[in-house]
């Protein structure tokens, strides 16, 4: 009987033993190199200690993963465990994916070893339903740029959209790398305000951003290339967990991408420059005028050279202008008044020559001329301006002067001696002699006024240390100062139900990620209030907080009022700043 019952249980243990299952499996066994490959390690009882291998030759692009389910069929309760890997083949050939161990009933259990075949890159990559892989695919950066073959400084755009698909959503974004833009003059345009329209990419519905907006003037010629924008952006990616509602648990991801370069060939500018031309490219106008054309000698007069319209307003010399030696001018002083847009730069440049006649006479400024580029028509053109005749009626007359005219700078001011006529010298001063300050009501109230202020600002000081003092006072404003910054995405939402409520959910996520150190997958409400129960906070405070998050979930399938959104709002910063004083 003994050995019965012996031979019996060692059939049973064997047996048992004997329904362990522990295998891998791959997705497939043959793919490109621009491919990913998804790994399972699947067992049907519950293990510890379970120990991957090395995947040498892959990159592990996302896991481990890890699905459990349970079943009933039959009467009889299936169990099965899986860990998932995501990998990315890093040369080609037959590579082999080794070993992985797990310890089931004190027991070391192995997988058999796996070989796949990779091959030369495909042209349309397939299989990823990881979260990294599902990013990928609905997440992309993209560089528009205005022209492709621009003339040298000619302006051209490069436009940074983020297009998002329907599928996931962005969360934030911070830049890695801005580009350089070597052999570009640059400027970028303020963007405002963020704000998300719909369009399309490759002919599917997305959502996108523009993010960054800035104009080049390139400044060599050849083939010249545009570096891309690099972002980390954290993406909210649909799992394969739901909640009790149905609903699908989103799982953040951090991913890096980065616009293409793009490659524009820069053309010379054609021959037949004119002579005077400095390399003002665009539609200008061009015009030299003077503040007034009479005036007695010594007096002076205001001269502005001004180029106005649309091109490199910026990169290019203004013509210098020239007077007869009986006219002083001096160094001109530049004035830009210059916006920039899609369009390019805008505006007017203009350089002001202060002009000073020192003898009575006609004198002529003498006409000048602009020359700029044209890519529109591919031309050069010419502007010419008006001769300028100065008439200084009082002065002493001009001698024998030679006739040629003069630069800035370059001219001897000649001296008649009244040349500091315009200083008074009949005064109407006030003898002070009878008036002493000594006694006066200023004297008394100079000397009054800073030791009646040495009470206010020992008053001030105690209610500043009495603010410093007041620790529950304090926290009470940080704690209130935080939620405000945390549900400040909210607030700009109100009115919009759907849009309210789903940036109300993740920042109060984003909140307890910061304070309890969780993920957005560990997130569900049981979990949640637990958490809070055992950080001690106080089970209105834990209610009020699993309840507004229930509201963000009832309002996806019901319709709700601004009142309501508002109260909820309120809600929302009352509970947060509440927990906040108790973690």
């Amino acid at each position: 009987m003994k050995y019965l019952i012996l031979s019996f249980l060692l059939f049973a243990s064997g047996l048992i033993q004997a329904q362990v299952r522990f295998e891998a499996k791959v997705s497939r066994e043959k793919l490109g190199i621009n491919e990913r490959l998804r790994v399972d390690f699947e067992m049907n009882e519950d293990g510890d200690n379970f120990q991957p291998p090395s995947f040498e030759g892959f990159t592990v692009v996302g896991g481990p993963n890890q699905k459990i389910s349970t079943s009933i069929l039959n009467g009889k309760m299936a169990y099965s465990k899986t860990y998932s890997f995501y990998l990315q083949p890093k040369k080609r050939g037959n590579l082999r994916i080794g070993q992985a161990e797990i310890i089931i009933d004190d027991k070391t259990y192995k997988t058999s070893p796996l070989t796949v075949e990779i091959t030369a890159a495909v042209d349309k990559p397939t299989d990823g339903d990881s979260s990294e892989i599902i990013a990928e695919d609905n997440l992309h950066l993209v560089a528009e740029v205005s022209k492709a073959n621009p003339y040298l400084n000619e302006a051209l755009t490069v436009v940074y959209k983020l297009y998002v698909s329907p599928r996931v959503s962005v969360s934030n974004w911070r830049e890695l790398d801005s580009p350089k833009y070597n052999d570009f003059w640059s400027q970028s345009i303020d963007i405002q305000q963020l704000r998300v329209e719909n369009g399309e990419y490759r002919g599917e519905p997305y959502r996108y951003v523009v993010l960054r907006k800035t104009i080049l003037y390139p400044q060599k010629t050849g083939e010249l290339n545009i570096e891309p924008l690099t972002l980390s952006i954290a993406v909210d990616v649909p799992s394969e967990r739901r909640d009790i509602f149905g609903s699908r648990i989103y799982k953040t991801v951090n991913k890096t991408v980065a616009a293409d370069n793009k490659k524009i060939n820069v053309k010379p500018l054609p021959d037949g420059k004119p002579a005077n031309f400095t390399g003002a490219v665009g539609k200008f106008d061009f015009n030299v005028t003077a503040s007034k054309n009479e005036l007695n000698a010594g007096e002076s007069l205001q001269a502005k050279v001004e180029v106005r319209g649309n091109g490199n307003l910026k990169l290019f010399d203004l013509p210098e202008l020239t007077a007869p030696s009986s006219l002083e001018m001096y160094d001109p002083e530049r004035s830009e008044n210059v916006n920039t847009n899609l369009n390019g730069m805008q505006g007017s440049i203009s350089e002001s020559y202060t002009v000073v006649p020192t003898q009575k006479g006609k004198y002529p400024i003498p006409a000048l001329s602009f020359s700029y580029f044209d890519p529109s028509s591919e031309t050069y053109k010419t502007h010419t301006s008006e001769e300028l005749l100065i008439n200084v009626e009082k002065g002493p007359l001009a001698g024998n002067e030679p006739s040629g005219f003069s630069g800035a700078n370059k001219q001897r001011l000649a001296i008649d001696g009244n040349q500091f006529r315009f200083i008074k010298l009949n005064t109407n001063l006030k003898d002070l002699d009878n008036e002493s300050f000594l006694g006066s009501f200023l004297f008394w109230s100079a000397l009054i006024l800073p030791l009646a202020a040495i009470p206010l600002f020992i008053l001030f000081g105690k209610k500043r240390e009495q603010r410093a003092n007041d620790v529950m006072g304090n926290r009470i404003r940080r704690a209130d100062k935080l939620a405000r910054k945390y549900l400040s995405e909210a607030k700009k939402h109100l009115g919009d139900q759907k849009e309210f409520y789903l940036a109300l959910e993740r920042s109060m996520h984003n909140y307890l990620k910061a304070k309890l150190s969780i993920q957005t997958g560990e997130m569900s409400k049981e979990r949640i209030s637990s958490l809070l129960a055992e950080k001690e906070v106080d089970s209105e405070t834990n209610s009020d907080f699993i309840s507004l998050l229930e509201s963000c979930e009832y309002a996806r399938y019901t319709p709700a009022s601004s009142d309501t959104m508002q109260h909820d709002f309120e809600k929302a910063v009352r509970v947060i700043s509440t927990l906040d004083k108790q973690l």
